[in-house]
C-alpha cells in the first residue's frame, strides 16, 4: 500500500491511507485515541459493543463473542490495531472471573491469532496493576507479579500478544482520566470533580501511589509510537509518582474546589473486594528519552484537561 506523508502541527507526520482499528473505540482511552487519529489523517475504524463511538467508522464487536473477531479483523484488514478494550473494574474482575478471563485474556489471544497472518502492528494497552506494588517506579524490564485477578488477566493478555505476534507494542499505563467521559465507568478525576462540584465529601486513600495519566497525552504518545515503529514494551504514563490523596488535592486546587471536602483514609479502611498494589507507579524514562510527545507532569495534565473538560 502506497503511503503519503505530510507534516502536521505538533511535530506529527500524518499517514494518509494508513488504516487503524481501535478496539474499544467508545471507551475513555479508545475514544480519545480515535479522535486524535482522525484529526491526524488516519483511516480510523472504532469498535464498540453497546455505545456507538463518536470518532472513526463504527464497527460492532462484542469481545465475548470470540468467533466473530477473526471475521471483523479480516474484513477491515488494518495496518495497526490499538487494543484498548478491557474489563477494568478491579472488584468486578475478582467476583466475575470468567467474564474477566474471556474479555481481558481470551479475546486478546483471539485478536492476536487472527491478526498474525495480516502482518500488521498490534498495540496492546496494559496496566500498572500487573505489578505487585511492593516498591513502585517499575521499569519495562521488571517482572510482573499481579496480586489481583484484573492484573492477572491483563498480564495473560501481554503474554499472548508477545508469544503470538512478531510486531507488537505492549503499553503499560496508570489511572487514566481525560476529557471524553467513558460510557459507564467514571474515571477517578471525573468522580472527584462531580462530587466536589456538588460539595459532597469524599474519601481518598493516602497510602496508594500511581502515575495518573491524561488520555490526550497517552493518545499522542501511542500515535507517535506507531510513527516511530516501536516494538516490545513501553511504559506510557504520567511523569510523576503521587498518592491518590495528594492527587485529589491537586485536582481540587486546579479546578477551584474546597479541599477540606477530601478526607484522607487508609487502604485498609475501604471495603474493596480485590487487593490493590500499594505502589504501582511506573518509570517512564524510556518514553522521556524516546518520544517528542513526552509524559506530562500532573500540573501540565490537569491544566490541559481544564481547558477541554466537559463533564
Amino acid at each position: 500500500m502506497k503511503r503519503f506523508y505530510i507534516q502536521l502541527p505538533g511535530n506529527w507526520i500524518g499517514r494518509f491511507n494508513m488504516k487503524i482499528f481501535v478496539i474499544g473505540g467508545s471507551g475513555l482511552l479508545g475514544s480519545e485515541v480515535s479522535r486524535l487519529a482522525v484529526e491526524i489523517g488516519y483511516d480510523v475504524y472504532s469498535s464498540y459493543n453497546k455505545n456507538i463511538p463518536k470518532y472513526g467508522k463504527p464497527v460492532r464487536l462484542n469481545l465475548i463473542e470470540t468467533t466473530l473477531i477473526p471475521k471483523v479483523i479480516e474484513r477491515i484488514a488494518p495496518d495497526v490495531i490499538i487494543h484498548t478494550a478491557a474489563l477494568t473494574n478491579v472488584d468486578k474482575c475478582e467476583t466475575e472471573k470468567r467474564e474477566a478471563y474471556k474479555i481481558n485474556y481470551i479475546a486478546t489471544e483471539v485478536i492476536s491469532k487472527a491478526y498474525k497472518p495480516l502482518g500488521g502492528k498490534l498495540i496492546y494497552i496494559s496496566t500498572d496493576y500487573v505489578f505487585d506494588g511492593e516498591r513502585g517506579l517499575y521499569s519495562e524490564g521488571d517482572t510482573p507479579n499481579p496480586i489481583n485477578y484484573y492484573g492477572y488477566t491483563k498480564y495473560k493478555g501481554e503474554q499472548s500478544v508477545s508469544t503470538i505476534l512478531d510486531d507488537y507494542l505492549i503499553v503499560r499505563t496508570s489511572v487514566l482520566y481525560g476529557p471524553t467521559p467513558p460510557y459507564g465507568k467514571k474515571s477517578f478525576v471525573q468522580w472527584i470533580i462531580e462530587n466536589l462540584s456538588l460539595k459532597r465529601k469524599i474519601k481518598v486513600v493516602k497510602d496508594q501511589w500511581n502515575s495518573p495519566t491524561l488520555t490526550t497525552n497517552l493518545g499522542q504518545m501511542i500515535l507517535e509510537c506507531i510513527e516511530k515503529d516501536l516494538k516490545g514494551v513501553i511504559h506510557l504514563a504520567g511523569r510523576e509518582r503521587i498518592s491518590r490523596y495528594t492527587f485529589a488535592l491537586k485536582v481540587a486546587d486546579i479546578f477551584g474546589f474546597e479541599s477540606d471536602l477530601i478526607e484522607a483514609v487508609s487502604m485498609d479502611d475501604l471495603n474493596w473486594i480485590a487487593r490493590r498494589p500499594r505502589d504501582s507507579s511506573l518509570n517512564v524514562k524510556k518514553a522521556m528519552e524516546t518520544l517528542k510527545n513526552k509524559p506530562l507532569s500532573i500540573d501540565e495534565s490537569l491544566y490541559m484537561l481544564k481547558e477541554t473538560i466537559n463533564f
